[in-house]
């Protein structure tokens, strides 16, 4: 993993907000270690919101409304979902400090969900942090075809109508990359991050 990390032995919500302020997110090694570290890339992994890209194949599918999209409706079940080991993802950094630190987070009114429901069953979603006009995607789970990529979309479609500046996605993936994102060396992020920390923070 490119970038610094740093040990944490104590961590509060409101020490969780002033490191995304700085540039720095936590991770755990695994989901059963409890120890958590701060993470600070040399390239940071951004979305640009006016250069997002949706396939033809992917637009079509959003256009068809396949899931019911919802906003805020389950937090723990999203980050429980993120947090589980599946055959694609046989490990996780969600570790059981994460989760209660980002449900506090949203009980402050600065972690979010994007959720895809079919019916009374959650089969897709994602989550993030909101902080000025930056909003920090932290995770995503799919149970559906393309249920994870159509929340993604309804997330940009969201900040865009809302003001946001910055979509933050820490790392990129060839998976993030066909919706356009990029990396950005670490000076160049400062420069995007205190802009957007500049702003009053935004209603998701």
């Amino acid at each position: 993993m490119a970038g610094s990390r740093r040990k944490s032995p104590g961590i509060t919500p409101d020490i969780l907000l002033r490191a995304y302020s700085i540039g720095l997110f936590p991770m755990a090694e695994s989901a059963g270690d409890p120890e958590i570290f701060w993470v600070e890339p040399e390239l940071r992994g951004v979305l640009p919101l006016d250069h997002f890209h949706v396939s033809k194949s992917l637009a079509k599918a959003v256009r068809k409304k396949p899931f019911e999209i919802r906003f805020d409706h389950a937090f723990d079940e999203v980050i429980a979902a993120c947090a589980e080991e599946t055959s694609g993802r046989p490990s996780t950094w969600i570790n059981k400090t994460i989760r209660s630190l980002y449900s506090t987070l949203f009980d402050m009114g600065h972690a979010h969900t994007v959720e895809a429901w079919e019916g009374d069953e959650l089969v897709g979603g994602l989550y993030g942090v909101s902080l000025g006009s930056a909003f920090f995607g932290e995770s995503m789970f799919s149970r559906r075809t393309d249920a994870s990529k159509i929340c993604l979309v309804h997330l940009v479609d969201r900040l865009r109508e809302r003001g946001f500046t910055l979509l933050d996605t820490q790392f990129t993936t060839e998976h993030l990359k066909t919706f356009g994102a990029i990396d950005v060396p670490k000076a160049d992020y400062a420069l995007m991050l205190s802009a957007a920390m500049e702003s009053p923070h935004l209603k998701f």
